[in-house]
């Protein structure tokens, strides 16, 4: 085995036992030789099954020749080809529309456990730190493309990553390979295309070794950012301790064990929490933290981020997406005992046991209403929602029982969902935060 050989392997042994590999295949050069590579080590080793996928995005007519490349190369070298056509959303960066068009086509495809493979290099990962410092990112973002992360039911892995561009082009040329060529990678408006086109080359002319050096400052960002993680870990023990409601399964935090934490460890345990449910807020808007945390005891601050929003409610801050941004639906129904149904925006309810005879509507609150409480006479809602402390976003989603019109049972909450002897109750299932997305 030649170096890259080499080094392809022993970035693959903790992926042998995978279900399947799966590379993704443009054409070009780095990932035509990536698929060369391991359609090799194939015929040495003992590996999972390999694949290859193309996408096609449909953007340049070029593009129309290169599944059947794609096939002919594949054929070649007795690799399974599967060819994705997709759609490219119209917005403000074509790069990133394509790139999230790609992604949600490689996650369809992946299996449990199944490997997709791409063929990102050392000057890519140079590229991406520089692109990614001009556009002020953080450590998270300045450690640049991490060699693998999870991706929809598998995992991505980036083996090239060590291997610089022109070590593969002297394999591809020392094994006759041939490759397309996109020519929007010649399009200098792209801004990554610009920083490979000219800063790169002037970089490289002053400090040859550039590439190597900056994605060496890379895995050290990569280092500092896996503590900043761990940190978080830490500060977030504490305020992920179960909340009172915990049947909304809403992600939430409790508001003073954050407080107590200095501003940067704030930020730092709360771009942790978030990542997995939003895009990062940028410098300016941490503003919005700063007055949600600070807002008056009594008040109801929403700050709200690319993918959702957080409420505060009793100290507590709660995570909101999906339906929970949406105004259900108002809703009078007439229901009976051992019944579900689908509530628009709303999630599900359910009523357990048989109900006695009676007019019985499903509903939520008004302005005004009560309920009669044994023992304690009418009950203002209003005044017995603030006493239970239920979350503000959360009152006008509950549902109701009423019987003749009167209140006689509140989705949920304890002593309030039901018959006193348990012989019917009403059962909330809230929605969830999500938005339908892959």
């Amino acid at each position: 085995m030649n170096a890259l050989h080499t080094r392809l392997y022993e970035a693959l042994q903790p992926w042998r036992n995978a279900p399947g590999w799966c590379v993704a295949l443009s054409g070009g050069l780095d990932s035509t030789v990536l698929l060369h590579l391991l359609a090799s080590l194939t015929q040495r080793e003992t590996l999972p099954p390999l694949s290859a996928i193309h996408i096609h995005h449909g953007m340049q007519a070029v593009a129309d020749t290169w599944p059947a490349h794609c096939r002919e190369l594949c054929a070649a070298l007795s690799v399974p080809l599967q060819v994705e056509y997709v759609q490219v959303a119209p917005g403000a960066s074509l790069e990133r529309a394509a790139r999230d068009a790609r992604y949600a086509a490689f996650m369809a495809r992946l299996g449990t456990g199944e490997l997709l493979l791409t063929a990102q290099h050392r000057d890519d990962q140079a590229e991406t730190l520089l692109f990614r410092l001009l556009r002020g990112a953080g450590v998270q973002g300045l450690a640049g493309m991490p060699v693998s992360r999870a991706l929809g039911a598998g995992y991505l892995l980036r083996p090239l990553l060590g291997c610089s561009r022109a070590e593969l082009l002297a394999y591809a040329q020392a094994h006759g390979l041939v490759w397309v060529d996109d020519p929007s990678n010649a399009d200098e408006r792209f801004s990554r295309n610009y920083l490979r086109r000219q800063v790169m080359p002037a970089l490289l002319r002053r400090w040859p070794h550039a590439s190597a050096t900056m994605a060496r400052s890379a895995a050290h960002l990569s280092e500092a950012a896996q503590l900043l993680d761990e940190l978080a870990q830490q500060d977030l023990a504490a305020a992920q301790m179960p909340a009172e409601f915990s049947w909304l399964s809403l992600p939430s935090l409790a508001l003073p064990t954050l407080r107590d934490l200095s501003e940067p460890r704030q930020r730092n345990a709360l771009r942790y929490w978030l990542r997995p449910l939003t895009v990062m807020p940028d410098s300016e808007h941490w503003a919005g933290w700063r007055a949600f945390r600070d807002a008056a005891s009594d008040a109801a601050p929403i700050w709200r981020l690319t993918a959702g929003e957080l409420r505060r409610s009793d100290d507590r801050l709660w995570w909101l997406a999906g339906d929970w941004l949406r105004e259900p639906a108002s809703l009078s129904a007439v229901v009976q005992g051992n019944q579900q149904l689908a509530l628009p925006a709303n999630g599900r309810v359910r009523i357990n046991g048989q109900l006695p005879a009676g007019n019985w509507q499903l509903g939520y609150r008004q302005a005004g209403e009560q309920i009669l409480l044994p023992g304690r006479g009418r009950r203002d809602l209003k005044r017995l929602f603030n006493e239970l402390r239920v979350p503000a976003f959360v009152r006008d989603r509950l549902p109701l029982l009423r019987l003749d019109n009167q209140v006689v049972a509140i989705a949920n909450l304890p002593g309030l969902q039901g018959a006193a002897d348990g012989s019917w109750q009403l059962h909330w299932l809230p929605p969830t935060n999500d938005q339908g997305l892959s």
